[in-house]
């Protein structure tokens, strides 16, 4: 019963919808989420006396007030209309976003109105549980044992990325630590330096199993890195693409790495970790005796939406352990593409054989007969996450949930002790730890206080009942929120390809061609306008950065625009001369690309759900069409002003 339900999930009925076609009963939920809240607290105590009496709401300053404040959410609603990006709309295809569940908001704003914070048990007894069963869900998703995984929800996917490093830097440093102490240094005793500094993570986490089993864990603790300090000795290096997001930057600043100890790994011409060179680097390290950290990895790059072969990165460490006995921690960056997983699960959350994917996606209509995804490959890497150390999510990006929602999942919760930590006052009082002179029972101990183990202090409750709630409604898997996503994937190859076959735009004298970029692993699309007989890259450049300024918020006027996009910068500082293939492409020389090192590219995620119907596409594209040529018209009347 429950496996048609899901089957039967009509992608329409789970937004408010561009035009807010559910608008009746998005009202009736919200004034029932309202109204509930309302009820609990008449309900709190009934016999309790009004402390606010009748005579007194009707006393003129009372009245003022309340028409004060109505007067201010006026203006704020005025200022939200005015310059506020429309998301919602298929006429927006920029950043990461698009219209988020219907069932997120209406759930946000039912538990946001009891305040709850997820830091500590006490002050919020059920969206702490909503968080941690909202990460079993994740972590499930990936392929985690859910009786030995944790995961939680993080105020984005950079703090997501902290959280990654900060139990990679923590484990790195636990054997030194325990060979320095006499009455565990046994259990190290016939390791060398070398060995102590690329010890697996499983060894290392059953070390910890040992030292609380010898009840010297915390004593052990305090002499890692966390208590003495950093050694960059003993780190290592922090591996890490180029198509890193900028968090990792900021990683190694705030973790005492040093970014100079980031090394980075090349890319492919698809903006993919290039497998030969992240090889090479990798022994090459080794061969020098230098210590990894850790091996980043992306699934889902901002810029261009690469999926880096997370099955070789796997292999890669299992030679090193074999060959070598060395080994580091891997994380991966998944906070773009990681809800596409669900693209490949069955409603039992197993993967779909590759070879009968397209046709499970076709038989659920999902996916059109000339449309499949993913390649190969892509489909490798998600099927490698399960090996992962631990894995980066966004549900504020492709799992549709409002912000702030990112979440960490971790293959193996023992980790967590490394990083914990205790605050009387705050932690004491579920059980989580035994307070002095009291009894701990099974169920409070197996609470966790959330505030104990991650980076963040106070943080809303709210978003973790969006987010079990949108879980509840939508599975993990392709009957759920695969739906969702398919749409998203099946409109950005129809655009693609639409693109790829446009005959020039005229304009006067002028033509212009549209130039994609190779087909990307998810809907991330890169395209530039090209003038015919244009040479200069330069000017290619400042044609399509003022394409984009005429397509954004940039013009002050973003709610009445009628086409938004967003855009990008693929320079030789971050990619070294990837960026080449694309400027070769579009048919500039190599002289041009040595001159200008950089090329400017329209970027648009292409997320929105609206217009997986063939019809609705074609006539969305018949309008695009048309507003692309409105906006080369006008800059081509720009360019001639400036000579008139």
């Amino acid at each position: 019963m429950t496996k048609l339900i899901h089957q039967n999930l009509n992608v329409d009925a789970l937004f408010l919808g561009p035009k807010s076609e559910n608008a009746v009963f998005f009202r009736e939920m919200m004034d029932y989420a309202v109204s509930e809240h309302m009820h609990w607290r008449s309900g709190f105590h009934p016999g309790d006396a009004a402390l606010i009496t009748s005579m007194e709401r009707y006393e003129h300053n009372y009245r003022e007030t309340l028409y004060r404040t109505e007067g201010i959410l006026n203006q704020l609603s005025a200022k939200l209309k005015n310059t506020s990006i429309p998301f919602f709309s298929p006429r927006y295809l920029g950043h990461i976003n698009s219209d988020t569940l219907m069932v997120s908001n209406l759930a946000y704003v039912m538990a946001m109105m009891y305040n709850p914070n997820n830091c500590a048990y006490e002050a919020s007894p059920t969206t702490t549980e909503l968080e941690l069963e909202s990460g079993l869900d994740l972590c499930r998703m990936f392929g985690y044992d859910p009786q030995k995984a944790w995961g939680h929800i993080t105020s984005g996917g950079t703090v997501a990325n902290y959280e990654g490093l900060w139990v990679a830097r923590n484990l790195k440093t636990l054997p030194f630590a325990i060979s320095q102490h006499p009455e565990t240094k046994d259990l190290v005793s016939h390791k060398s330096h070398q060995q102590l500094m690329n010890m697996p993570t499983a060894e290392i986490l059953d070390l910890i199993s040992e030292l609380q089993e010898r009840g010297i864990f915390e004593e052990i603790r305090d002499i890692t890195c966390r208590g003495t300090g950093v050694n960059p000795e003993i780190l290592g290096k922090l591996l890490v693409p180029q198509s890193k997001h900028y968090s990792w930057m900021k990683a190694a600043d705030i973790f005492g790495i040093g970014q100079e100890n980031i090394v980075p790994l090349p890319v492919n011409k698809n903006y993919q970790t290039d497998v030969a060179s992240m090889r090479e680097i990798t022994f090459d390290l080794i061969e020098k005796d230098e210590s990894i950290l850790a091996m980043i990895a992306v699934v889902g790059t901002t810029e261009v939406g690469a999926i880096d072969q997370i099955d070789e990165v796997i292999a890669l460490r299992q030679e090193c352990e074999e060959r070598y006995g060395k080994s580091f921690y891997i994380h991966v960056d998944a906070a773009y593409a990681g809800y596409a997983c669900t693209m490949l699960l069955n409603e039992e959350g197993k993967f779909i054989e590759y070879n009968k994917l397209a046709d499970y996606h076709h038989s659920m209509e999902i996916m059109p007969e000339n449309i499949s995804w993913p390649k190969p490959e892509i489909y490798q890497s998600f099927k490698a996450l399960k090996e992962v150390d631990s894995i980066t999510i966004d549900p504020h990006k492709v799992g549709f949930i409002q912000y702030a929602a990112g979440a960490i999942c971790m293959k193996d919760k023992r980790i967590l002790d490394l990083i914990s930590s205790r605050a009387a006052y705050v932690f004491q009082e579920n059980g989580t730890f035994e307070a002095k002179g009291a009894e701990t029972n099974t169920e409070n101990n197996n609470r966790k206080t959330l505030g104990s183990f991650i980076m963040e202090g106070s943080k809303s409750g709210a978003t973790a009942a969006a987010l079990w709630a949108t879980h509840r409604l939508l599975p993990l898997n392709v009957s759920g929120y695969g739906k969702v996503i398919a749409a998203g994937i099946v409109t950005a190859q129809r655009l693609l390809n639409k693109l790829a076959d446009m005959p020039p735009i005229e304009v006067g004298k002028h033509r212009f061609e549209a130039h994609i970029m190779s087909s990307p692993d998810f809907h991330m699309i890169n395209f530039t306008f090209k003038e015919v007989g244009n040479d200069s890259l330069l000017n290619h450049n400042v044609l399509n950065k003022r394409f984009y300024e005429l397509c954004s918020y940039s013009t002050g006027r973003a709610y009445t625009n009628d086409f938004l996009t967003s855009s990008t910068i693929l320079d030789y500082k971050e990619y070294g001369d990837t960026p080449w293939y694309y400027a070769e492409k579009c048919g500039f020389s190599r002289s041009e690309w040595e001159k200008v090192r950089c090329v400017y590219v329209l970027r648009a995620a292409i997320m929105t759900y609206c217009l997986r119907n063939k019809e609705h596409f074609e006539e969305y594209w018949q309008q695009l069409q048309a507003i692309f040529v409105k906006k080369l018209n006008q800059l081509v009347d720009e360019e001639d002003k400036k000579y008139v």
